[in-house]
């Protein structure tokens, strides 16, 4: 069955637009996750929360509690899936969510998400959120081989007819009055402390529920927003009633369809947004976007000067593990800062003359700061963004490697596959912290065997030929991967923490390249459970040669990984135990610390200063038996 897919890459929202098919069921047609961030900026402090949020999680997830914090390259190998399923998908140059609607209403589709702002949305087929899909409970319909998966949809009409049958243009108001990504003023509690609330039903729903139910009810009573607006400013501080009006109803605008045609990107391979920003990018920018070819992270640091940086499960004691790969960071913003002027205006020939800074939201200990970073100052044939895929392959390869502080000559022997992680390797083991120890390295080339080996154990001569050894590789190390609920080392969490962020800067670098070395396979290069159930197994009985003594091929795939990263790795790595601490001792007694002999100490001359789903309960399957709260 043909496929395709929209997304949009900020947050971790997911959404999907399904079209019906001949049986009456669904097909999977579009997939949004939220995009680079809006030039308005309006959404900066909801954003900010949020990674608040996930460094509370992240937190929590470290020291043994629950939450959930989705791997850093989540994005990057979900595209990667949908590439080798040749499911067609676009990705959004910026808020997705009225994208979405329009495309579903033109396709009389329906929407699945985990955004509870769908609930607003007037959708002609409704909106299926995620959570209401029973996924493993595969049903037959009878008398055929048709199979469904159980599932709830939202009709925006049923919830207006349990409330009087009110009208459903009301509800971009309700939306904005009980606070959403875009508006939250604290002077809309002047009228929301209007609300009656029933004896007994706060404490069985809670507060929120019933102003939920209460703003339902009494906006149920106006014929239009118009009339309902009024109400609402009356309530106000005469003062106050233009500014706020003038945002609600900005707001509100958020849920009306948008004046872009998605549908022509399928059909044609390219479209305009004229509600979205609009800065004159080079045009090979936009079609790298469009095709998720390059992240939101390019394009909000091209257009915003400003990016924010995911926290990952790690030792939140120590510096965030993104400060790693911010050298690799700056030669990204050096090639940004050469856009052509047209683009510049945009956003930053507003401001008075200065040097090419860029802002980053990162993690510092248990919150955020924005830190502000310089752009590398690059050689002259890298001034012009919009010629940038016009220079050799050999130019741009040269950049990444240098950037990468690796040889061509070191990555010869190595499979093109892995090149880009090899090399990114490289630049790891000579930047990362002392916590870095042989056994981490080799748990990590360790695990990328497993692609090659999944090749190797599926061909036919495996047998013949191997005598089953891949085969039987391959299954001893899934067997040594860390099960669930295991312990976390949390200095081992924060090394392979800071690989992954140098993987995943090194893979938009290469990307805004034009990849000069081809992209990894990322669903079989990294997995956690693998790597630390294998740093586990060398700490205590095993070695690489007893693993690799089952596949002779293996074995000298990983030799050629080792001697590509133990070139660019120093000495002390390599040292047997007793001798590294003696020489941590010598460096203790003559006053050099152990990071001052560490390759990447930039960060030390930074300048640093300060820089959940509102309407989910209109889901709610017990809302038809609640007594309904009132506002007068």
């Amino acid at each position: 069955m043909s496929s395709s897919l929209m997304l949009s890459c900020e947050t971790q929202k997911l959404s999907l637009t399904v079209m019906p098919s001949s049986t009456g069921f669904t097909s999977v047609q579009t997939w949004s996750c939220d995009g680079g961030c809006d030039i308005s900026d309006k959404k900066l402090n909801t954003l900010k929360d949020r990674a608040r949020e996930k460094i509370q999680m992240a937190h929590s997830l470290s020291v043994g509690g629950g939450g959930y914090v989705c791997p850093l390259l989540i994005r990057e190998v979900f595209i990667q899936v949908l590439t080798k399923l040749q499911v067609c998908f676009v990705q959004c140059f910026s808020e997705a969510d009225r994208d979405i609607m329009t495309l579903a209403n033109h396709w009389n589709c329906p929407v699945l998400s985990s955004d509870s702002d769908f609930c607003i949305f007037d959708l002609k087929s409704g909106f299926c959120p995620l959570n209401g899909f029973q996924w493993r409970n595969v049903n037959t319909i009878k008398g055929t081989r048709d199979r469904y998966i159980p599932a709830k949809c939202f009709f925006l009409d049923a919830l207006c007819c349990h409330f009087g049958i009110m009208n459903k243009t009301l509800l971009p108001l309700f939306a904005v009055l009980c606070g959403n990504d875009h508006v939250n003023l604290p002077v809309m509690e002047t009228f929301l402390s209007k609300v009656r609330l029933p004896l007994g039903a706060a404490n069985s729903k809670g507060r929120r529920h019933h102003r939920v139910l209460g703003l339902l009810n009494w906006l149920s009573r106006f014929a239009d927003p118009t009339e309902a607006l009024d109400s609402v400013l009356n309530h106000l501080p005469k003062k106050r009633r233009g500014t706020v009006k003038e945002l609600l109803c900005r707001s509100m605008e958020e849920y009306v369809q948008a004046q872009g045609r998605l549908q022509d990107f399928f059909q044609h391979g390219a479209y305009t947004c004229p509600d979205t920003w609009n800065p004159g990018l080079p045009p090979w920018v936009l079609a790298a976007l469009a095709r998720g070819q390059l992240s939101p992270f390019i394009s909000d640091a091209l257009v915003l000067r400003r990016t924010i940086l995911h926290t990952q499960v790690e030792n939140m004691h120590r510096p965030n593990a993104h400060r790693i790969s911010l050298p690799i960071r700056q030669v990204i913003y050096g090639l940004l800062v050469n856009a052509p002027p047209h683009v510049r205006n945009v956003a930053w020939d507003a401001l008075p003359p200065q040097p090419p800074t860029f802002s980053e939201v990162e993690r510092i200990n248990k919150n955020i700061k924005t830190s502000i970073v310089n752009a590398v100052e690059l050689p002259k044939d890298h001034s012009d963004l919009s010629k940038l895929t016009e220079l050799s392959l050999a130019s741009r390869q040269m950049l990444l490697l240098e950037t990468l502080k690796v040889k061509q000559s070191l990555l010869d022997p190595v499979p093109a596959a892995l090149k880009l992680p090899v090399a990114v390797s490289c630049y790891w083991v000579q930047h990362a912290e002392a916590t870095l120890k042989l056994h981490h390295l080799q748990a990590l080339l360790l695990g990328m065997l497993l692609g090659p080996l999944r090749a190797m154990a599926s061909s036919p001569e495996e047998k013949a030929v191997r005598g089953g050894g891949a085969e039987t590789l391959y299954a001893e190390l899934q067997r040594v991967k860390a099960p669930p609920g295991t312990r976390l080392d949390l200095d081992t969490a924060h090394v392979f923490c800071q690989w992954q962020c140098c993987l995943q800067m090194g893979l938009y670098l290469n990307q805004l390249l034009s990849t000069p070395l081809p992209e990894p396979d990322l669903t079989r290069l990294y997995s956690g459970s693998l790597v630390h159930g294998l740093c586990r197994q060398l700490l205590t009985s095993a070695s690489v040669e007893s693993l690799l003594r089952l596949c002779p091929e293996a074995q000298q795939l990983y030799e050629h990984l080792f001697s590509a990263t133990r070139s660019c790795a120093p000495a002390e790595l390599f040292l047997p135990k007793g001798k590294l601490n003696s020489k941590r001792r010598k460096q203790k007694k003559s006053g050099i610390s152990w990071s001052e002999n560490r390759v990447g100490t930039t960060l030390n001359a930074r300048s640093w200063h300060e820089g959940s789903n509102p309407f989910e309960l209109l889901m709610v399957e017990t809302l038809e038996n609640e007594e309904a709260p009132e506002l007068k």
